[in-house]
Order: C-alpha cells, then sequence, then structure tokens
C-alpha cells in the first residue's frame, strides 16, 4: 500500500545555497577587490586556449597581475554595466567587451609592458578535434620508421594504410592526413600528435583596457573579437 503523502516529515531547517551560486558570489567579491587593488584592467580574448599555459602565466603574473575567466555576466555585474552601478568611475565601459571568449586582467604594470607581453605571448599545441588545419600534412609511401611495429594496430584504426613489413611499419600508398582550411577529424588530431606535428597556438589578443584616468580599445582585439567599439 503507497505511503500517505500526509505523513512525510518536513525539514525546517534553511536551504543550503548551491555550489554555483557560491563559486558566483567568491567570483564577484575577488573582482570588486581586484578593481580596487589594481591601477588598471583590460579586456582580452585568446585563440585555443589551453589551461596549463594559462595556469603557467597567472604564476608569472601573480606578484603584480590577476587573470579572471569567468562567466561574462558576473564579470560585468561586478564591474557594473552603467555609470549608475559601476564599481569606479568608468570601468563599467569594459563591460560590453565582455563577450564571446574574453576574460579580464587586472594589473598594476605600466601599459607598454602588458602591450609587449601580449604582443609576444605565443604557445605551440597540439591540434584538436575540430580546429582547422594549418597546412596540409602527406605521409608519402614507404616505411613510417618513427613507430614501433606494436603500433601498427593503433595506426590502421586512425584510417593509415599500413601494414607490417619484416617488422618494419609500412605505408602501402599515399595517405593525407589533413587539409589546410579543413577541420581536423578525430583521426586526423590523433595521428597529428603522434607525428609531433603542432597546429595550434594559444595566442592572447588585448580588447580594450581602463584606468581611473583613460580608456582605449585595440582594433586588433576587437577585430579578433568581432565588436566594435561605438558607444
Amino acid at each position: 500500500m503507497p505511503k500517505s503523502k500526509r505523513n512525510r516529515p518536513v525539514t525546517l531547517s534553511k536551504t543550503k545555497k548551491k555550489p554555483g551560486s557560491e563559486r558566483k558570489g567568491k567570483v564577484l567579491t575577488e573582482i570588486k577587490r581586484a578593481v580596487d587593488q589594481y591601477s588598471s584592467a583590460y579586456v582580452f580574448t585568446y585563440d585555443n586556449m589551453r589551461n596549463q599555459k594559462l595556469k603557467d602565466l597567472r604564476e608569472q603574473l601573480k606578484s603584480s597581475s590577476r587573470i579572471f575567466l569567468a562567466g561574462k555576466k558576473v564579470m560585468q555585474i561586478a564591474l557594473g554595466r552603467s555609470p549608475a552601478d559601476e564599481a569606479k568611475t568608468g570601468i563599467h565601459k569594459l563591460s560590453k567587451f565582455l563577450q564571446g571568449d574574453s576574460g579580464l586582467l587586472f594589473t598594476n604594470l605600466p601599459r607598454d609592458d602588458v602591450e609587449r607581453l601580449f604582443r609576444d605571448f605565443e604557445e605551440h599545441d597540439f591540434a584538436r578535434t575540430g580546429s582547422t588545419a594549418t597546412e596540409t600534412v602527406k605521409l608519402k609511401e614507404g616505411p613510417l620508421e618513427q613507430f614501433t611495429h606494436e603500433m601498427e594496430p593503433f595506426l590502421r584504426k586512425q584510417g593509415l594504410p599500413v601494414r607490417l613489413n619484416r617488422g618494419v611499419v609500412e605505408l602501402v600508398a599515399d595517405h593525407v592526413v589533413c587539409e589546410e582550411g579543413k577541420p581536423l577529424s578525430p583521426e586526423a588530431a590523433q595521428t597529428l600528435r603522434l607525428l609531433g606535428k603542432e597546429m595550434a597556438t594559444f595566442r592572447l589578443y588585448l580588447v580594450c583596457r581602463w584606468s581611473s584616468d583613460d580608456f582605449e580599445a585595440y582594433k586588433e582585439g576587437l577585430a579578433h573579437l568581432g565588436a566594435d567599439d561605438s558607444s
């Protein structure tokens, strides 16, 4: 016989906040603290994000700067979206550029140092599935001596026409791994990794800059983000 709903116990304790809400609240607080702690703030965008590379950059800059990659709405609320609710005079101008792949950098570094850092920053890595091939890679018929015989079954699973010839992995016909301008398949991405071919470059671009007495936008970053600097 089904239990009566009338007999169910009722909990009178307060409902706990969801972890996501607590995390957002913490980010809001940390960004507002950064507004007071640092002399300038930048919106930046990026290509081919690599979390470990970003972690290394954070470590490199930790004595002078703070980087935030959080929900766009959370970052906008923390900065303010208009003169009426902005955290500091003029800083709400950054909010409209927090779109797409973008983040915030708060820093005490001089502007020239920040611009040089972003201009020179470039980290190469292996491309992932779905990334656009930056060049055409072809393998010629013949032995693939960089691979051991144990790898022959795995290479076949990646679509390579291979066989073992006296213990040596051999390509029985020319094979195109990927074509420039086309997205990489999972097999192509794995094959490029096996070949040691890096096609992804993690880059950063400045979009705009705020300080207590200045605001400016960067054309290259705006173009990359697909934004404009009109009011």
